[in-house]
């Protein structure tokens, strides 16, 4: 027998699909909830509730009033960003992904942005990751702090390839990866090593040398597994 919950994610698959392939249109206004209970032959609450799945997913706005109603959302990739973010903090947190799996996909991403990074990065790209490198060289940086700055310059380095596209699909490799593999790696790392690796990958960007910075960024990769690994041995030890 097919749940109440089960209705409403039906009918929003259904919407939602309707969205993407261009059947509903941007500003368009969708049929009212009992014009939708009777086309989809189900209650008013199933439908409330599937119209809250799309505005939670950005896709529709409700508005109140005699003109009111649910509208389709012009969605921005930039308004994308904090679904992203997260969807993939939710599947690292649940461990539907494992951090070596995480940390090669998410390095391989931002990899791909070196090369349009190197070409098309501004001044104010520049001057941010050299802001974040001479904050995380700070003595007294907390290990938030410097987490935080940590994802910045990684920000900076992606959003200077100019591809907002490239932005939002690293979003979450950024956003939610990085700060869980700081909290993994941050009692083992070198913080020195971290900021060298940083500015080797500037000053690569700087001197638009691609090839550079790329080795850079595989050479902090491999740093942050095997510091995981090691992470993960010492533990192991402690509990045998």
């Amino acid at each position: 027998m097919t749940t109440e919950g089960e209705l409403s994610l039906r009918i929003a698959s259904a919407l939602r699909d309707a969205i993407v392939e261009g059947r509903l249109i941007v500003d368009q206004r969708l049929p009212s909830e009992q014009e939708l209970a009777e086309q989809f032959g189900v209650s008013r609450p199933t439908v409330r509730e599937a119209l809250k799945r799309l505005a939670a997913q950005n896709l529709i706005r409700t508005q109140r009033g005699a003109t009111g109603g649910a509208f389709v959302n012009r969605l921005s990739f930039h308004e994308a960003y904090s679904q992203q973010i997260t969807t993939s903090t939710l599947l690292l947190s649940m461990n539907q992904v494992d951090f070596e799996t995480a940390c090669e996909a998410r390095y391989a991403l931002e990899r791909a942005c070196v090369p349009l990074s190197a070409q098309r990065r501004t001044a104010d790209h520049l001057a941010t990751m050299r802001a974040e490198i001479h904050r995380q060289n700070q003595p007294g940086l907390s290990d938030e702090s410097f987490c935080a700055s940590d994802v910045a310059f990684h920000r900076a380095l992606v959003d200077g390839a100019g591809n907002p596209v490239l932005s939002y699909q690293l979003a979450g490799a950024v956003e939610a990866m990085q700060p869980l593999m700081n909290m993994i790696t941050f009692s083992a790392r070198s913080r020195e090593r971290i900021v060298g690796f940083h500015t080797a990958i500037a000053d690569a960007i700087e001197a638009q040398n691609s090839a550079l910075a790329e080795t850079a960024l595989a050479a902090l990769c491999s740093y942050t597994i095997d510091l995981a690994n090691n992470v993960r041995a010492q533990r192991q030890t402690r509990t045998t």
